[in-house]
């Protein structure tokens, strides 16, 4: 009898140990997965070792009842532990719901009002993001395609994030091993390479690596990179993931250390991330302040607008968030990242509870340090724009991505790639939140913001900011003129300087009376892409 329930301990034991291997519960007593694993594993351990007294009870009908008392009174006592922590369970997750903390909830995030001006600077057309995610896995399955050498043992991995890579937005991720068969042949030497994708002129590098990467979600056992954090950090609660470079190129884990600051189960939150060297496995835990400024991602794009969602809706309390839903205020259907100093931000819009087709304003997220900002700018909501530049193109049956935000003349401006049914970007597409009826299309970024521009002065909206305008003298070195939506521009270059001035006809007629080798005055406003928008001529 001895022997048999010390085989059943043992048993007990083993299988406690691999239902924790498999599953990796963190330690902690905020963690709602951990409640649930130690709930099964007891329930798992009494019937193992108190079989006889639960078959007596629900299995066999007939029997002593005498017996069967006794052993409803063992089974209370068994059942006690586990039922006890299922109504702690229970009690916990009501008082640390919205229901009842709704104050709490709002106060997750902490919302600046900003200047979309000042804020949100005009970019150059080579920070511009022009590819979703999609349209990056495309790419890189096609680059991955060429490598014959690696095609056959390697594939893409679903892990492509979005980065800011020496001032340039980039979508990075690792290869994965095809299969178990193939990471078994090639484990001793690790994953040799991962795929950027430039996000704005849709290049695509395969970087071989010197050493492999060993810590990745594809690898087994002590290497996966579930069980390998979960063996050195045994209380942390792991929210989300990511893979990022450093300046040099050296492939990291970022994952997000996640934290309970309302009650026993809520307000989810990120105090800290655990940054790990993929290839050597190198690790360091850094608070949330402390993380290097080189990581983009801490906060996962969800959290930010789940947070942004509690605030704008339980101001005024739960009940007011149902029922009167005064001053309520949600986030739009989709988001997307835009890249300011360096910094990787999360962006959508704002829209009333109750469900109107415009926005009121929009919010900027931080994906690193959680700094919001929040800009009150109605217009078109983000699905509406989308519609607006699918129409302009219907008969090409393109389909517009998530827009992002830009700043064109100090106009919050919707920007738009338009695909074809592979995937592959065809067109672009600009959209005035404000005044969303002008819609402007172009084959490239250039072309679209000239259009745009044209369209937007047309409307009576000052284009070209004139206290910023410049004189320069010199000596006509090349002069061509284009036609543009029925408009003549003359485009100028001057001796011993790159720049390209743009001039328009109807403007300028002074330019006219101007040819190669002519001596030229140009009062112009520099723009982006060294072309520079003149303002006169003389």
């Amino acid at each position: 009898m001895k022997k048999s329930r010390s085989i059943l301990i043992i048993l007990t034991l083993l299988i406690w140990a691999g239902m924790f291997y498999y599953y990796l519960p963190a330690l902690n007593i905020h963690s709602q997965e951990s409640w649930m694993f130690f709930v099964v594993a007891i329930a798992v351990g009494l019937v193992l070792n108190f079989w006889p007294i639960f078959k007596v009870l629900f299995l066999v009908r007939n029997g002593d009842p005498v017996e069967r008392g006794e052993r409803w009174k063992t089974a209370k006592r068994l059942l006690a532990v586990p039922v006890a922590l299922c109504i702690v369970y229970g009690v916990g997750t009501l008082l640390s719901s919205p229901i009842l903390r709704a104050s709490a909830y709002h106060q997750l995030l902490d919302v600046q009002t900003g200047d979309f001006a000042n804020d949100i600077h005009e970019v150059d057309y080579d920070q511009i993001p022009i590819l979703d995610r999609d349209s990056a896995a495309k790419l890189a399955e096609r680059e991955m395609g060429s490598m014959v050498d690696m095609v056959s043992q390697y594939e893409v991995s679903p892990y492509f994030n979005q980065i800011n890579y020496q001032n340039k937005p980039v979508r990075v991720t690792p290869l994965q091993y095809g299969d178990i068969i193939k990471w078994f042949t090639n484990r001793s030497t690790g994953i040799p390479a991962y795929i950027s994708i430039d996000m704005t002129t849709q290049d695509v590098d395969l970087i071989k690596l010197e050493e492999g990467i060993k810590i990745s979600p594809f690898e087994h056992f002590g290497r996966n990179l579930n069980r390998y954090i979960r063996f050195r950090y045994p209380t942390a609660m792991i929210h989300s993931y990511n893979f990022e470079i450093n300046d040099d190129g050296v492939p990291y884990w970022v994952c997000a250390v996640e934290d309970k600051t309302i009650g026993l189960f809520g307000g989810t939150d990120i105090k800290g991330a655990i940054i790990i060297n993929a290839a050597t496995g190198d690790h360091q835990y850094y608070d949330v302040a402390d993380v290097p400024t080189w990581v983009d991602k801490v906060y996962d794009s969800a959290l930010l607008v789940e947070q942004y969602d509690y605030y704008g809706t339980l101001k005024n309390g739960f009940i007011n968030s149902i029922f009167g839903q005064r001053g309520c205020l949600k986030s739009t259907e989709g988001y997307n990242y835009i890249a300011l100093d360096d910094d990787v931000w999360v962006y959508t819009g704002v829209t009333s509870i109750g469900g109107d087709e415009s926005n009121v304003g929009f919010v900027l997220m931080n994906s690193r340090t959680k700094e919001t900002k929040y800009y009150q700018i109605s217009g078109a909501k983000e699905i509406s724009a989308m519609s607006s530049a699918e129409g302009q193109v219907q008969h090409l049956n393109y389909v517009a991505t998530f827009p992002i935000l830009l700043n064109i003349a100090d106009e919050p401006t919707y920007f738009l790639s338009l695909k074809d049914n592979a995937g592959l970007v065809k067109k672009y597409a600009m959209v005035n939140i404000q005044k969303y009826q002008i819609v402007a299309i172009g084959d490239t970024v250039a072309e679209c913001e000239k259009v745009y521009r044209n369209l937007m002065a047309g409307s009576g909206i000052e284009t070209v900011d004139t206290s910023k305008a410049q004189t320069i003298t010199g000596t006509i070195s090349m002069m061509k003129d284009i036609v543009s939506e029925g408009n003549t521009y003359w485009y100028l270059m001057l001796e011993g300087n790159d720049a390209l001035f743009e001039a328009k006809a109807k403007d300028n007629l002074e330019i006219l009376k101007k040819q190669v080798g002519s001596s030229v005055t140009l009062e112009y406003v520099p723009q982006s892409a060294d072309v520079n928008t003149v303002l006169s001529v003389k």
